[in-house]
């Protein structure tokens, strides 16, 4: 889930089970029936500093709602090159977060001290948003949800223009595997990647689903 990967892939619609455009109304989300993750532990290096201080901390703050207000709970952001005090970073002050020690390895230490935080509340589900994708908002993350909860694979991620994107909405079932497959700076891409049943769905008329590396390109 690299912001190279998700720069360069273009969707197979061979590997996805079922391509979803609009869901239909659905039902309240089940409380705490997934986690959601926001990977924020990145030194931001093409930006010049962690995205997690971009914008002052507004690309964070946004990815809190999106994925409180879509359905997730709890949220958790997980830290790394901003150091271990979360201070000064504007938290909303019911955000629970973690500091990822080895984040430097990659994002693969962080996808992997995600799944460790999902698991620890006991959800079934957790969706993966990165901080630096300020226009998705919870409309997109509560439609994939939506579709990782109706599929049989449970597994769901958002496309834009054909392109792989994000939320990434994974069922537990899946999560030791992707542990273990991530490697360096490749977290749950290359698992997901080669899945035949992951549900891509398309949200091109919610976001854009762009992520930012440039500090020139300034967040909504």
């Amino acid at each position: 889930m690299s912001s190279s990967l998700r720069s360069r892939a273009v969707i197979d619609r061979q590997h996805c089970a079922t391509n979803f455009t609009v869901m239909p109304p659905i039902d309240p989300p089940v409380p705490s029936a997934c986690t959601g993750i926001v990977l924020a532990a990145g030194a931001g290096t093409r930006y010049g500093k962690p995205k997690a201080l971009a914008e002052n901390g507004a690309w964070l703050r946004s990815a809190i709602t999106a994925l409180r207000d879509g359905g997730c709970d709890p949220v958790i952001v997980l830290l790394g090159a901003t150091g271990p005090d979360p201070a000064g970073l504007g938290l909303p002050p019911d955000t629970a977060w973690r500091w990822v020690d080895d984040w430097a390895i990659g994002l693969s230490a962080t996808v992997r001290a995600g799944l460790r935080a999902a698991a620890e509340t006991g959800t079934r589900y957790v969706a993966f948003l990165p901080v630096d994708i300020p226009d998705i908002g919870a409309d997109v993350v509560a439609r994939v949800l939506a579709a990782a909860r109706a599929s049989e694979s449970e597994l769901a991620r958002s496309v834009f223009s054909d392109t792989p994107g994000h939320p990434v909405v994974i069922e537990n079932k899946h999560w030791d595997a992707i542990s273990a497959a991530s490697v360096g700076d490749i977290g749950a891409g290359s698992y997901l990647g080669g899945r035949q049943d992951m549900v891509c769905v398309t949200c091109d008329d919610l976001a854009t689903g762009t992520d930012r590396d440039f500090p020139e390109v300034g967040a909504r």
